[in-house]
């Protein structure tokens, strides 16, 4: 089994990162009683308690693996892949519930980030050469382009129907995605599972590390720091203030 070399110290930080930020989450949720409410504590408990399990298996050398293109052998993280394939998902199901985005809204988030997280793995583990890696990831990336657009069109039409202490969050935390998320395809590519290469194994680490904590712990704390904000979209909801047809 392939191990990891000296970037487990980025994996490490992650690992304690995640898990400081759950514990974080748990404490503040604890007290908690109103059940809209303990919906975002649980969903964001959710996101960094994978993220923490996923550093760790890839620390340890769990979710390391190695491909072969043509005469390089790559280290693949695919712990990484199966960390966002569930915990990005989480995280636009905070966002959009938080907007009172209608469900049809949420499916279509939620389906174009699948498809993007999908297509990015393939690209990653493609043996067939630099070039059709290079497809999958413009496949990805075009999914995230997609994705971005309907985060901004959707959300912020399903805002602006919100209190404005609950649609300026929404905002902040819609606008924190679209630019952290935007710096993901480009590490990528720069990187050692990209053709570029620029950035060695070591920084593409450290790079995904601080783009996923702060996609996840940051985006949590931020979301969670004000009671009263998520009281407010709560009771939205249960007033019927919040569109037809959104998540139950």
């Amino acid at each position: 089994m392939a191990q990891p070399g000296p970037e487990s110290i980025w994996l490490w930080i992650g690992t304690i990162g995640m898990t400081l930020g759950t514990l974080a989450f748990i404490a503040r949720g604890w007290s908690v009683k109103d059940p809209e409410q303990q919906r975002f504590y649980i969903i964001t408990i959710f996101i960094t308690a994978i993220a923490s399990a996923a550093y760790f298996a890839m620390a340890t050398g769990f979710g390391l693996t190695q491909v072969t293109v043509g005469n390089s052998t790559l280290d693949i993280y695919w712990a990484r892949y199966a960390d966002w394939l569930f915990t990005t998902p989480l995280l636009l199901l905070d966002l959009a519930i938080l907007a009172g985005a209608k469900r049809n809204t949420i499916y279509t988030l939620l389906g174009l980030d699948v498809f993007m997280i999908v297509t990015g793995l393939v690209g990653a583990f493609a043996t067939s050469g630099a070039g059709i890696r290079i497809v999958w990831w413009g496949i990805s990336t075009a999914a995230l382009v997609f994705l971005l657009y309907f985060l901004v069109k959707a959300l912020s039409e399903a805002a602006s129907r919100q209190s404005e202490r609950v649609r300026s969050l929404t905002t902040t935390l819609r606008n924190m995605l679209i630019v952290l998320w935007i710096a993901y395809p480009i590490v990528w590519i720069l990187g050692t599972e990209g053709t570029i290469g620029i950035l060695p194994l070591y920084w593409e680490t450290a790079a995904f590390m601080v783009l996923d904590l702060t996609a996840k712990v940051g985006f949590g704390f931020v979301l969670l720091r004000s009671h009263s904000v998520l009281d407010e979209a709560a009771q939205a909801r249960i007033a019927g203030a919040a569109p037809q047809g959104s998540l139950d």
